[in-house]
């Protein structure tokens, strides 16, 4: 990229607030509100380096054709672009959980929200102090 093209465009770190990850949240919900319980989002609370830090969440539900959780999305609401990764999910996965690896930019706050084949949403949330932030680059 050219040092003219790289003045002209903002970095995305400068682009994110905590009001994109709502923006993000309530793009999830469609309106619908989301009850605080059955998600667990288990994340470490102090991350050396935001380029590769271990996530796991698991949903309460017994994951039959009647109940079972129909998406996992995340929103880390200090990336650059906050909607992080959706999971989708369907009765035959057999248990509602997921482990995986996200880039944060920054210490901050992560959710998880479920969404089930009712419709509702559940979510639950983690907070993580991260020492090295990645997500910087542009």
């Amino acid at each position: 990229m050219s040092a003219a093209a790289a003045s002209v465009l903002p970095s995305l770190n400068a682009l994110a607030t905590v009001d994109d990850a709502t923006q993000a949240v309530d793009k999830i919900l469609s309106g619908r509100p989301a009850k605080v319980g059955r998600v667990t989002l288990e994340i470490p609370p102090l991350v050396e380096n935001g380029n590769l830090v271990t996530m796991k969440v698991s949903v309460q539900s017994p994951m039959t054709e009647a109940d079972y959780v129909r998406a996992i999305h995340i929103v880390a609401e200090g990336n650059p672009l906050p909607n992080v990764v959706s999971f989708f999910l369907s009765p035959r996965a057999g248990r509602a959980a997921i482990t995986t690896r996200i880039r944060l930019g920054d210490s901050q706050r992560v959710r998880a929200i479920a969404q089930m084949n009712d419709g509702s949403f559940w979510q639950g949330d983690a907070a993580t102090l991260v020492t090295l932030a990645a997500c910087t680059e542009v």
